[in-house]
């Protein structure tokens, strides 16, 4: 059952990481958190959703 809460977490935490790292302009970084942010949000689905494996 914490895989999916840290999952979900991590998924806003990296939301939070793109907007700072956008407003200070290291576009890099964005590219980077939202990487991590889809596999965050893979994992996160993958364990709530109808067919979680």
């Amino acid at each position: 059952m914490l895989v999916p809460v840290t999952a979900g977490a991590w998924v806003l935490l990296m939301a939070g990481a793109m907007i700072t790292h956008g407003r200070r302009g290291e576009t890099a970084f964005v590219a980077l958190n939202l990487v991590y942010l889809v596999l965050a949000l893979v994992v996160a689905v993958g364990r709530f959703g109808p067919a979680s494996f």
